[in-house]
């Protein structure tokens, strides 16, 4: 791999103004000359996911017809990783443990829910200063085209999974005919970052229960119950039972560890495990065990998330909405996870956004999109607006997947080719696919 730097204005409309310095890397293409098609650049998602590695990790996955065929780029969007990296310092209180009870069920509680995204926005504000407002989505697409004029490409093809599917959607709208092929993995949908967050709290409810059912399918591996209310109250028994100790693992930090493990169906054996330890000895290390741990790099994606989410567009309206908004979460499961509400503190934002990002446009070439169909973290419903939006464009779906990430990441056949010959031959499906077998429906436990 290959790594260098590129400069880039701060502020796109003073070209000539002060600068950033991103961070990027090239793996090569593997092939002959007459197989070279230029560069596939690559962003995990986010906002706030590093690239420089990703191009290395995920070129690794890739077919080999496209490992081939492009030198895979990755970067380290503005605000992340190694490119000018955004803190937010104390975070309204975000990295203290126990953080506090983070769904809010008393007046007082919202109240003291409010006033925490408040202190983070003020934190996010002090700490950041006058970069605040250029960390955008449409900054980074801008930032994109410099980097491909940099490696002296006319166009460019890219790869972009989650948040990069968002990314690479306003790329092409930006610059339509600077885009060769594109490939948008488990889209996020063309409204928002607060009513995407929504929709994700509510999908995330909905995958919950699957989780549950499927550990009462299981039950002789987990032994939290045969049904899935039975799992249900060993679930909130070890929420209430982990407030109850107060020491650094209580219920946010519960909930993020079950938010990250709803997302991908290979983590909830673990999970599930973790469960039946703390069931069965009250050791909540199995469980603690699996939060990644909270380090410079955490700090910064926690800090460009929220600092990339407010300067997309408007934030909620007021407090009463978000509070409205918790009180239905609350009304369809008195115990919902909220923890990837990050737009919530738009609300209190020192910078409005000066441009919203927008998708969709006459030029735009065709683009393929892959999508799980019972992703909780891109919902379906979302990755179809998308596709509407784009003009033209294909979308395959696998069918009864549940994790997050397909292209690349399943090792579906089905999708894997129909992607790759895209990418290599502009071979685009002449209709919408749905594909199974591997990646579609849900694990089996090894123990």
């Amino acid at each position: 791999m290959e790594c260098g730097r590129l400069d880039v204005p701060l502020d796109h409309s003073r070209p000539d103004g002060p600068t950033l310095r991103l961070a990027v890397s090239r793996v090569r293409a593997s092939g002959t000359p007459e197989e070279h098609r230029g560069i596939l650049l690559v962003n995990p998602g986010g906002p706030g996911g590093r690239g420089v590695p990703y191009a290395a990790t995920k070129r690794a996955k890739m077919p080999e017809s496209v490992r081939r065929s492009f030198d895979v780029v990755g970067f380290d969007p503005r605000g992340v990783g190694a490119s000018t990296p955004v803190d937010c310092g104390q975070m309204g209180g975000r990295f203290d443990h126990p953080a506090p009870e983070p769904v809010p069920t008393t007046p007082e509680a919202e109240l003291s829910y409010l006033d925490g995204l408040r202190r983070t926005a003020r934190d996010c504000a002090a700490a950041i200063g006058d970069v605040l407002p250029h960390i955008s989505t449409t900054n980074t697409a801008r930032d994109m085209d410099l980097l491909r004029a940099a490696l002296g490409e006319r166009r460019l093809s890219f790869l972009g999974v989650s948040y990069g599917s968002y990314l690479g959607a306003a790329y092409a709208t930006l610059f339509p005919h600077r885009v060769d092929r594109m490939v948008l993995d488990s889209v996020v949908g063309p409204v928002g970052w607060y009513d995407f967050d929504r929709d994700q709290a509510v999908a995330l409810l909905r995958q919950r229960d699957t989780l549950f059912d499927w550990l009462a399918e299981h039950r002789a591996a987990f032994r939290l119950g045969a049904t899935r209310n039975e799992v249900r109250a060993h679930y909130l028994r070890t929420r209430e039972a982990l407030a109850a100790r107060g020491d650094s693992f209580g219920p946010a930090e519960f909930d993020r560890l079950v938010y990250r493990a709803l997302g991908r169906t290979e983590r909830w054996e673990k999970l599930g495990l973790g469960l039946r330890a703390f069931a069965e000895t009250g050791s909540d290390e199995p469980l603690r065990a699996q939060l990644p741990a909270e380090d410079a790099a955490t700090r910064n994606f926690e800090a460009a998330n929220r600092t990339v989410k407010c300067a997309d567009g408007p934030g909620p309206r007021s407090g009463l909405r978000i509070v409205a908004d918790l009180r239905w979460l609350r009304a369809l499961d008195p115990r919902p996870v909220v923890t990837g509400m990050e737009a919530a503190v738009c609300r209190y934002w020192a910078h409005q956004p000066r441009e919203r990002v927008a998708f969709g446009g006459p030029d735009i070439p065709p683009i393929l999109l892959t999508q799980a169909e019972f992703d909780p973290v891109t919902p379906y419903a979302g990755a179809r607006q998308m596709r509407r939006a784009l003009p033209d464009s294909r979308m395959i779906t696998l069918a009864g997947g549940y994790s997050h990430g397909v292209f690349a990441s399943q090792r579906n056949t089905c999708v894997d080719e129909t992607a790759a010959a895209y990418l290599v031959r502009g071979a685009l499906p002449a209709h919408d696919l749905r594909c199974t077998g591997t990646g579609s429906g849900l694990p089996t436990p090894s123990s």
